[in-house]
C-alpha cells in the first residue's frame, strides 16, 4: 500500500502521553530529550506529569504535540522503514509533517510554535474568542449561516463531511450557534478553548510568526507537503511561509488534505500522535481508506506489523 502520514495538532494532548513508548523505546526518550534541550525547560516532563492546566497552555501544548509527533514517526520509521509518499498535519501538525519532511530543523520547529502558541494567545484577550463545533450541517449552510452573523465569525476547520468547527468574537459564535441549530444543525456547541484560532482576529499573530519564519531556516522538502490553506505543496520556500502565515488565520481544510493525498496515491494513512482524532475523521472522509493511528507502544506494535504485512 502507498503510504501517507498525518499529524494531530491541539487537542490531542493529554497527561501521561508517550509515558510507555519513552519507557521501552531509546529513540522516542531520545526524541523528547532534544525536545527538552531545544526549548530550554522539559517539556518531556510536563507530558508525562502535567499539570493539566499548565500542558493545556497554548504555548506548551503546540510543542508539546509537535515533539510527540516527531518521536513517534522517528520510531516507525526505525521500525518498519517507512517511505510514504506525502505528509500533511492539522493546524499544528503542518509543522510536525514539516520537520518529518526536513522543511525545517526539529529544534527550529519547536521553537517556532511555542513562539506561535505565545502569539496565538497574546493576540485576543482571553474570554473575548471562542471555537464551535457544528454537526449535521454541510459546508455551504455553515458559511451562509457565518456570513448572516454580525461581528468576526467565520469557518476554522472543515474537518469532515457534516463536520466544521467555527471560530472568531464570542458573541458572533454564539449567534452562529442558535443560528446553526434554526438551521437544522444535529449538534452545535461551544468548544473549551480561549484561542478563537484560524479567524482574522489571529492575523497579529499571523503577523508576528512572519517575521519569526523570516529568520528560520527552510529547505525543499524530502517529501511531497500538503498545506492546510490550499492542500496544495508548496511551489518553493516563500510559497511555504507565505502558507505557514496565512494558516494561522485562515481555515484548516483537512478533508481537502485527505483527498489530495489519495490524488497522490496514498491508500494508507497513519496518524502519527496521541488521541486519534485525525483517524475518526478519515474514516468519515472516505472509509475506503486504510487508516492505521499510534499514539502508544500497544498501536505502536500494531502499526509496525500492519506494515510488515
Amino acid at each position: 500500500m502507498s503510504l501517507g502520514l498525518i499529524f494531530p495538532g491541539q487537542g490531542s494532548q493529554k497527561v501521561g502521553m508517550l509515558a510507555d513508548m519513552r519507557e521501552a523505546l531509546p529513540i522516542v526518550r531520545h526524541a523528547l530529550d532534544e525536545a527538552d534541550d531545544a526549548l530550554g525547560f522539559s517539556v518531556s516532563n510536563l507530558m508525562l506529569e502535567g499539570p493539566e492546566n499548565v500542558l493545556g497552555r497554548t504555548e506548551n501544548t503546540q510543542p508539546a504535540m509537535l515533539a510527540a509527533g516527531i518521536a513517534i514517526a522517528r520510531a516507525l520509521s526505525s521500525a518498519a522503514n517507512m517511505r510514504p509518499e506525502c505528509v500533511a498535519g492539522h493546524s499544528l501538525g503542518e509543522y510536525t509533517a514539516l520537520v518529518f519532511a526536513e522543511v525545517m530543523s526539529f529544534g527550529d520547529a519547536l521553537r517556532l510554535v511555542r513562539l506561535r502558541g505565545q502569539a496565538m494567545q497574546n493576540a485576543v484577550a482571553e474570554g473575548e474568542g471562542l471555537m464551535a463545533a457544528i454537526l449535521g450541517l454541510d459546508d455551504e449552510a455553515i458559511e451562509s449561516v457565518c456570513d448572516g452573523v454580525e461581528g468576526v465569525v467565520q469557518p476554522a476547520n472543515y474537518n469532515a463531511p457534516g463536520q466544521v468547527v467555527i471560530s472568531g468574537e464570542r458573541e458572533a459564535v454564539q449567534l452562529a450557534i442558535e443560528a446553526s441549530k434554526a438551521r437544522g444543525a444535529r449538534r452545535a456547541m461551544p468548544l473549551p478553548v480561549s484561542v478563537p484560532a484560524h479567524s482574522m482576529l489571529m492575523v497579529p499573530a499571523a503577523q508576528v510568526l512572519g517575521e519569526a519564519l523570516e529568520a528560520t531556516e527552510l529547505k525543499a522538502p524530502t517529501i511531497p507537503v500538503l498545506h492546510n490553506v490550499d492542500a496544495l505543496s508548496a511551489v518553493d520556500l516563500a510559497d511555504c511561509s507565505r502558507k505557514l502565515v496565512r494558516q494561522v488565520a485562515e481555515p484548516v481544510r483537512f478533508v481537502d488534505c485527505v483527498r489530495a493525498m489519495q490524488a497522490k496515491g496514498a491508500t494508507r494513512l497513519i496518524e502519527c500522535g496521541p488521541g486519534g482524532v485525525l483517524g475518526g475523521l478519515v474514516r468519515r472522509i472516505d472509509k475506503g481508506l486504510d487508516m492505521l493511528s499510534c499514539g502508544n507502544l500497544e498501536s505502536f506494535e500494531k502499526v509496525v506489523r500492519a506494515l510488515a504485512t
